[in-house]
């Protein structure tokens, strides 16, 4: 195993003995639900940089893989829409955070009538070779984990999600994305990278790895500040600006013409006639916006009309799309 990875299992085994509640900086609230309490301990072990869990994506009773189980907090939380024997299934490569997650699901059990340990199977495992059978899993995520690993690596871990998923299944992540220039040096400090840091790549390079392994449809739903990194406290000449991304990424087929990426662009057709049809699925009513992939925004764009607005990425979509 390569030494970063090691650096970053010694990094969380300490996260899991003493919880570090600085580790991460979560940019989302923790979601509210009905009848769901978390335990502090969880909530202290949150070690994400955003959310993977969205109601949408979890209906139906659905397998649901988390990578990188942290102290448990989002294992409960799909388990809230997942409640049987091994519904959700939780993976990690530190033994000591498994166990920290196991303990936790006991309190949780205290504070939570509905909640039963069994609901998640926890399992030790490598996201570069998950332990996980083909065209299994609903919902796949991870939050703040693939930014630690190296570009081939991260094309490893995106494939093998892949390749567990079901047809149409959803991968949801979470990561830190940068788009100036990450010095040499920051990308090669193990400790940073174990942070979840300096290994962050720009938006559209991070959507290029989902996109090159077969992911059609990839949506855009959250991009937030997140960090700076500055010359005084790091190797750096100017300030690098880190920011958080949601993203959710979709196992339906490749269209021809590529992959449909949603980042919040907006279609409204402002014209005389009754409707907009641009013959190729995509029929726009006057003034009703119709959120539009950043693919078809560039066509009705080329039709340079002046009657068809199309707004700038908002980097915020959920769902209702063209596609």
């Amino acid at each position: 195993m390569e030494t970063y990875l090691e650096t970053t299992k010694d990094v969380y085994k300490r996260a899991a003995e003493t919880p570090d509640v600085g580790l991460c900086c979560t940019t989302t609230p923790v979601w509210q639900l009905p009848d769901l309490e978390i335990p502090k301990r969880m909530l202290d072990m949150n070690y994400g940089c955003g959310s993977t869990v969205n109601p949408r994506d979890l209906v139906n009773n659905p397998t649901i893989l988390y990578v990188g189980v942290g102290g448990g907090m989002e294992l409960l939380q799909f388990s809230y829409f997942s409640r049987r024997s091994g519904g959700v299934v939780g993976l990690d490569v530190v033994d000591e955070m498994i166990e920290a997650s196991r303990q936790n699901f006991k309190e949780a059990e205290k504070q939570n009538s509905w909640f039963k340990s069994e609901f998640v199977d926890l399992r030790k495992g490598d996201a570069l070779n998950l332990p996980v059978e083909d065209e299994t899993i609903d919902v796949a995520a991870q939050n703040c984990l693939f930014n630690i690993f190296t570009k081939d690596d991260l094309k490893k871990a995106l494939t093998e999600m892949y390749r567990v998923l079901k047809p149409y299944g959803r991968l949801v992540l979470s990561d830190p994305i940068c788009d100036q220039a990450m010095p040499e040096a920051l990308q090669n400090d193990e400790r940073l990278r174990a942070l979840c840091l300096s290994g962050a790549l720009p938006l559209k390079d991070y959507i290029k790895m989902i996109t090159d392994v077969g992911f059609g449809t990839v949506e855009i739903r959250a991009k937030r500040p997140y960090r700076i990194l500055d010359p005084k406290h790091y190797d750096t000449d100017t300030n690098i600006f880190i920011e958080s991304v949601e993203v959710c990424a979709i196992k339906d087929p490749m269209p021809e013409d590529g992959p449909c990426v949603f980042t919040g662009k907006t279609a409204i057709y402002y014209g005389d006639e009754e409707y907009f049809d641009d013959h190729k699925g995509h029929v726009l009513m006057p003034n009703q916006p119709l959120s539009v992939c950043d693919k078809t925004a560039r066509a009705l764009a080329s039709l340079k009309r002046e009657d068809i607005f199309i707004s700038e990425s908002t980097h915020f979509y959920d769902g209702g799309g063209c596609c």
